[in-house]
């Protein structure tokens, strides 16, 4: 791998709209209908710019668009997502959560992205690790806010609880992308929250 070029501000906004137009591009044809002149053509880039602001090519093209739509993952589920504090406000969240995913159907572009990259990839392996992390601390985060206003159980543990809750989406979201149905995803969640419920 190349080492990185250190960018002027003109140089990072040039390379945000690359990654943003290739995101877009392969959200439409998947990654095996997008090459680099596809790229090149819809964001009005030559070749050579390309290859400046990505030097290793394809894959570290591929690479920034998989970090773009892990950030997208976050960003979609707001302002939910950081208003978690009331048992109402999780059920808002879970059905945000479902409405993205059903609305991708048996396609999910951060998933593909990983998969053409390899998850044991040395680059994207960290990438997955950090939003993981950062998607459990919110969770993480917003049951204790649930459970300051006493609306959810104070001796759960947030941590093992946000941690377990993720895990089921993701679990959900596995097989949504194999049967292209929800109801797994929903089951996960519709469980994963019983545990949130306010005490009688």
């Amino acid at each position: 791998m190349r080492t990185a070029r250190k960018l002027t501000p003109k140089g990072v906004a040039t390379r945000e709209r690359i990654v943003q137009g290739a995101a877009e591009l392969l959200r439409e044809r998947g990654i095996e209908g997008t090459t680099l002149d596809d790229v090149g053509r819809v964001t009005r880039t030559s070749r050579s710019q390309l290859f400046h602001y990505f030097p290793d090519g394809r894959n570290a093209l591929l690479l920034a668009v998989a970090e773009h739509e892990a950030d997208r993952v976050i960003e979609d589920q707001q302002p939910y997502l950081g208003q978690l504090s009331t048992f109402r406000s999780w059920l808002d969240w879970r059905d945000v959560v479902v409405e993205r995913y059903r609305a991708l159907g048996d396609t999910c572009p951060l998933g593909a992205l990983l998969q053409q990259l390899g998850r044991d990839d040395p680059a994207s392996r960290p990438m997955v690790r950090t939003m993981m992390a950062n998607w459990a601390a919110a969770l993480a985060d917003g049951i204790r806010r649930t459970q300051a206003l006493g609306e959810a159980p104070a001796d759960l543990d947030a941590d093992q609880a946000a941690t377990a809750l993720l895990a089921g989406l993701q679990g959900g979201v596995v097989l949504m992308l194999s049967t292209g149905e929800t109801k797994h995803l929903e089951a996960a969640l519709d469980l994963g929250l019983r545990q949130l419920r306010p005490p009688d």
